[in-house]
């Protein structure tokens, strides 16, 4: 990857001016807030915390990367299903020890990479293992979505369909779509946000949010943190962590995918300095540290870099100060009362598009690798991860522990990759470094 200059507003180590810092630290705060906080509000954590968690796992991850990778981190959307399976399963801290653990692999993975690179683990996930995968997360997520979007209550034993509902979600849905593709400048960075507001005044105008917790809110509340190893349970089972390990395939790759579209436009080679080692160590940490205090895990977003793109302002201390806005916003009460108050209409209307929107990056990850399915082991290899995990396939082994759904599918897919004859020595190839 070759290093090219670019005309900046602030490069990389540049320390901006107050003004200047505060309007961009907030215009990249707003940017990455609705994904931030969506994913919280769909699988029952506190999405005060989730500000929390964000903002600090962004300055740990500066730090490990030597204030060199201007990226913020956000929640993961890869990690919902098995979030929602985890707490089934046993309950909020078992999720969040699961997560833990999903953190520390990427330590694992970041110390193997420093001292051996990378071509191992690209073998070992291919386009056609990791994009069908990333389909599954999307797809599986699809009911979930169109309930929260239909019903009044998604969550009742008894569903009862409401016009308000989902024509409130197709407004969301509308806005969405019009911010990113009719809209130029910030508002096309920032289009889920701008549909949770769009959807929030519709929904006022229905009557369907409920202001009594916004009003009994304080201005300062210290959020619900959960610390899982201090209010652990027995409830926890070793297939908490199976189901969250396979995960890490798909964020890594999508890590990886991120740094190389970073690199490109700032101008900087980031797999090579700081190296890709630090920022998947800088990612496991955020992960780790949204687990210790109940937040979602975090990766590195698609927004971050779309700003950057519009800005031209690379600096870290821009990225900073919207780490610290965002844990300064999870402290204050009133934003926390208020995004519980969003009903379920609007989230579903948001979820419509971003899980299609997951689902439609498996299949380009596919279309821009060239992935060709004349060969007979990718036809097999990408229809069996995706009937396993759409079917939601499981099997039990022993100690009690269950694999199944996107966990199952993933790890049958790169057994398969590894086995099937035909397979191509050099897939690592598609990162660069």
């Amino acid at each position: 990857m070759k290093e090219t200059k670019r005309d900046v507003l602030l490069d990389v180590e540049d320390v901006p001016k107050a003004g200047q810092w505060i309007t961009l630290s907030l215009q990249h705060l707003f940017a990455m807030f609705g994904s931030t906080v969506l994913v919280p509000i769909l699988v029952g954590l506190s999405p005060a915390v989730a500000l929390v968690s964000s903002g600090l796992g962004t300055l740990a991850y500066l730090l490990i990367t030597k204030g060199q990778v201007p990226a913020y981190l956000g929640s993961s959307f890869a990690f919902i299903t098995p979030i929602l399976v985890a707490k089934a399963t046993g309950g909020p801290e078992a999720a969040m020890i699961g997560c833990f653990v999903a953190g520390l692999v990427y330590g694992f993975i970041a110390l193997i990479i420093k001292n051996v690179g990378i071509k191992w683990l690209m073998n070992i996930l291919p386009p056609v293992v990791v994009g069908p995968v990333i389909m599954v997360i999307g797809l599986s997520l699809a009911g979930t979505a169109v309930k929260m979007a239909m019903y009044e209550d998604p969550n009742a034993k008894t569903l009862v369909y409401s016009t308000t509902h989902i024509t409130i979600a197709l407004i969301t849905v509308a806005t969405i779509i019009c911010c990113n593709v009719f809209f130029k400048g910030f508002l096309s960075i920032i289009p889920v946000l701008m549909g949770i507001i769009v959807g929030y005044i519709c929904s006022v105008f229905a009557g369907i949010v409920n202001f009594e917790k916004i009003k009994e809110a304080k201005w300062f509340d210290v959020p619900d943190l959960l610390i899982p190893f201090a209010t652990y349970t027995p409830n926890f089972s070793w297939s908490v962590i199976l189901i969250m390990l396979p995960v890490v395939i798909v964020t890594l790759s999508e890590h990886i995918g991120h740094q190389m579209v970073l690199s490109k436009v700032v101008g900087r080679n980031f797999l090579k300095k700081p190296g890709l080692h630090r920022s998947i160590l800088g990612d496991g940490t955020g992960i780790v540290i949204g687990s210790l205090i109940g937040g979602p895990p975090l990766t590195s977003y698609g927004e971050n870099i779309g700003v950057l793109t519009m800005t031209r302002a690379f600096s870290v201390y821009v990225i900073g100060g919207a780490a610290v806005t965002a844990i300064i916003f999870g402290f204050v009460g009133k934003v926390s009362a208020m995004l519980s108050s969003i009903p379920s209409a609007v989230m579903g209307g948001v979820s419509i598009l971003l899980f299609g929107i997951i689902a439609s990056s498996g299949l380009r990850m596919l279309i821009d690798h060239k992935v060709d399915f004349d060969q007979k082991r990718n036809l097999m290899i990408a229809s069996v991860v995706l009937v396993l995990g759409i079917g939601g396939a499981f099997i039990n082994l022993p100690g009690n522990v269950q694999l199944s759904g996107m966990a199952l599918s993933a790890i049958v897919g790169v057994v398969l990759n590894l086995v099937l004859p035909g397979r191509e020595k050099n897939n690592g190839d598609m990162f660069e470094q």
